[in-house]
Order: structure tokens, then C-alpha cells, then sequence
């Protein structure tokens, strides 16, 4: 049997998409057996792959504001898997990054998931991963975020917290008002804070 160490350095050293990736494969990913948190966002930008570290960009500090989650927290692995939809920095499109290479969520997802028998709650990061892992999703992210009670216990789904969004969080002021409250309140029964 593949433990999960074992699957993560299969990961780490991934190079499937190699010919496809501007800057070379350097897959991001957390977790430990323990972890009851599990985020899956997008794919690593330019700063993420730099650094080698999860959502060590402006988004992260926005993502760890929405959790009330400190530093220390977020990147305990014993408490939060962090696996993006690609593990690696995908290149830049015309407005913004582009799309998570599409093999990275079938290749590796169910894998790393099985090892991660105490996980309660995933955070579905913007459309890609919301698509790929809500049957029945409306069909835009307004809708499908507005809607995130519906996926509870085992999802809430959350748009992205890039600065890119900041005209899509004015525009919806009841995901601050009515949404990050009840994540909140869940990320705080869940590790017990």
C-alpha cells in the first residue's frame, strides 16, 4: 500500500506536463494524514511557484483573513492539505493566468484524498474547483458561492481572493456579511479554536 509521503514525493516530482509549463514543473501541495482541513484552489502563480510555498501571495493573506487563520495555522500540515487543481504554475493567458493544467486533478487527486481519512470540511477555491467536484453546480460562481449551505458538511465553495475579485466582492457584499461568517464558524469547530 502507497502511503501518502510516498504519493507526495510521486507528486513533487512530477513532470507530466513538462513541455507545457513556462517556468518548468514545480508542484505545490500539503498534507498530512492528520489534516481535517483540505483547500483546493487553482494553481500556483508566479509568486507560489517562486517561493515553493501555498498561497504565499496577496491572495493567501486574503484567503487567511476570510479563515481568521494565522501563518502558523494555515501551514500546519497536520491541520490543513493544501492541493491546488494544477500543482504547478500553468503560464500567463491574455487576462491573467492561465487555466490549471487539466491533468493534475485526475492524476493525482483520489490519490492524495484516500490518505486523508480525517478531512471534514474542503474549501473549493473559484470555478475550476468547483467544477470539477460539485455535481448539479449552478452555473456561475455568483450562484454557486451564494448557494454554499447546499454542499454543507463536506464543501463550501468561495471565489477566489485574488485582488482581481475585489469588483466581484463589492458587487456581492452578502459574501462578507453572511458567507464568511458560517466558514468561520466552521473552520473554528473544526480545528477546535
Amino acid at each position: 500500500m502507497t502511503s501518502l509521503s510516498q504519493i507526495l514525493t510521486e507528486v513533487r516530482s512530477c513532470e507530466h506536463c513538462k513541455a507545457s509549463l513556462p517556468l518548468g514543473p514545480r508542484p505545490i501541495v500539503q498534507a498530512r494524514e492528520t489534516a481535517r482541513l483540505l483547500i483546493i484552489g487553482q494553481a500556483p502563480g508566479t509568486r507560489v511557484h517562486a517561493s515553493g510555498i501555498p498561497w504565499d501571495d496577496p491572495s493567501g493573506d486574503r484567503l487567511r483573513a476570510w479563515l481568521e487563520m494565522d501563518k502558523s495555522q494555515f501551514y500546519d500540515a497536520e491541520q490543513v492539505a493544501i492541493m491546488p487543481m494544477g500543482f504547478c504554475y500553468p503560464g500567463r493567458g491574455r487576462s491573467g493566468d492561465l487555466p490549471p493544467m487539466p491533468d493534475c486533478a485526475p492524476l493525482w487527486h483520489q490519490r492524495i484524498k484516500e490518505q486523508l481519512p480525517d478531512i471534514k470540511l474542503t474549501l473549493l477555491i473559484g470555478q475550476y474547483a468547483q467544477r470539477y467536484y460539485l455535481n448539479d453546480k449552478p452555473k456561475t460562481l455568483t450562484e454557486t458561492v451564494m448557494q454554499y449551505e447546499r454542499w454543507l458538511p463536506d464543501f463550501i465553495a468561495l471565489p477566489h481572493p485574488s485582488p482581481r475579485n475585489n469588483l466581484w466582492l463589492a458587487k456581492n457584499p452578502w459574501f462578507e456579511s453572511k458567507t464568511l461568517p458560517t466558514l468561520r464558524q466552521q473552520i473554528s469547530q473544526l480545528l477546535g479554536r
